[in-house]
């Protein structure tokens, strides 16, 4: 076997050994977003966040279902706690985890059932896990895979990182601007419908990149925009560090 003969069998193995592997390349992607996200102040120094965040649900139609205003607070550490209060009916209500139980207080009124706690656990997590991003995409319990370049509907270009958070959980795919290692938008697939998430506008007040606007729209199995399903503006940050 010749010199090169020799060299067209070697050069593809050295190549491929030299190239880093899916869930590296998705972690070196997220490692970089995170240094866009953080401006004056480390995410690892943040105790505790707390700000406003004002929803507004629609139909297929464009038709308002439902609008509501939530105050959420979150602490960081020693160790996480939630907490999501808003006024209803002029009765006000408050949803606290404590970092180890969860409690529903309504009014004067305490509510001990199981399901509706558990329910209203689920909602404290989805509201942490929307705005914490892209910090909260380097958990432990994640599995991560880049998944390379992809234009987004509006014609932005775009990193592709997969994000799977266990059997049986929701698939993602977070799409992190080539240029500004921001997080543009992320893809939501479940059992029964699938989304997209853009963020529409950032924060800067803090120190920290957090979302400022944020839209949901239900897609087609293609990826493509059928509705706007969700718009959530957060104000009023307040970030105390340790």
């Amino acid at each position: 076997m010749n010199y090169k003969t020799l060299l067209s069998f070697i050069l593809p193995f050295l190549i491929f050994s030299c190239t880093p592997s899916p869930e590296k390349q998705a972690e070196e992607l997220i490692e970089k977003s995170i240094k866009a996200h953080e401006l004056s102040k480390k995410w690892k120094d943040v105790a505790s966040v707390k700000f406003k965040r004002s929803t507004r649900i629609l139909d297929e139609n464009g038709t308002v279902e439902s609008e509501s205003e939530h105050w959420l607070e979150f602490r960081l550490k020693p160790y996480y706690e939630g907490k999501m209060s808003w006024e209803k009916d002029s009765v006000l209500h408050v949803a606290n985890f404590n970092g180890s139980k969860m409690s529903y207080q309504m009014g004067e009124n305490t509510i001990q059932n199981e399901g509706f706690l558990k329910a209203k656990k689920s909602e404290i997590n989805a509201a942490y896990f929307a705005f914490a991003q892209p910090w909260n995409l380097m958990d432990e319990n994640t599995w991560l895979s880049y998944e390379g370049q992809k234009t987004l509907e509006d014609g932005k270009k775009a990193e592709s990182v997969r994000v799977d958070f266990g059997v049986n959980s929701d698939v993602r795919w977070f799409y992190f601007d080539q240029v500004s290692d921001q997080i543009l938008a992320n893809e939501l697939h479940t059992k029964d419908h699938k989304a997209l998430i853009e963020n529409t506008s950032y924060d800067d007040s803090t120190g920290l990149l957090l979302p400022k606007v944020q839209k949901s729209y239900r897609t087609d199995d293609t990826g493509k925009k059928l509705f706007l399903r969700a718009e959530y503006l957060y104000s009023d940050y307040q970030v105390t560090l340790e």
